[in-house]
């Protein structure tokens, strides 16, 4: 069986202030921003080259408290250059903590969710 991981929701507290952080700030594309209804918000954005988006919004249920999202990772071709540009664009970024199964740079959204940056050691 196939399993394709494609959409992960973040609590935020600001639907506007998140998408334009995710959007102006960090690069992502904004594949959604619908009100299908009122009280009904659903915003999806996709980072650069990722096969999984995030989606944030209002109405949409959940039980995580915004800012408390701390295990989101994705894989970065290079740790030092992300944190050039993440800095550059004027994010608090964290990094680059070298270890033996990667190169890290963290990061988090203006609610305190943090992302991990992981640049892959070289494999034979």
């Amino acid at each position: 069986m196939d399993v394709k991981i494609e959409l992960i929701h973040v609590p935020v507290t600001d639907v506007d202030r998140a998408k334009e952080f995710y959007e102006s700030t960090c690069g992502f594309h904004v594949d959604y921003d619908h009100t299908p209804m009122p009280g009904i918000r659903f915003v999806q954005v996709t980072p650069p080259g990722s096969a999984c988006s995030i989606a944030f919004g209002q109405g949409l249920g959940g039980t995580l408290t915004p800012g408390t999202l701390d295990v989101i990772q994705a894989v970065i071709p290079d740790a030092d250059a992300a944190l050039e540009q993440l800095r550059a664009a004027g994010v608090d970024a964290k990094g680059v903590d070298e270890q033996d199964w990667g190169r890290f740079v963290t990061f988090t959204d203006p609610d305190g969710n943090r992302w991990t940056l992981q640049q892959l050691p070289p494999r034979p």
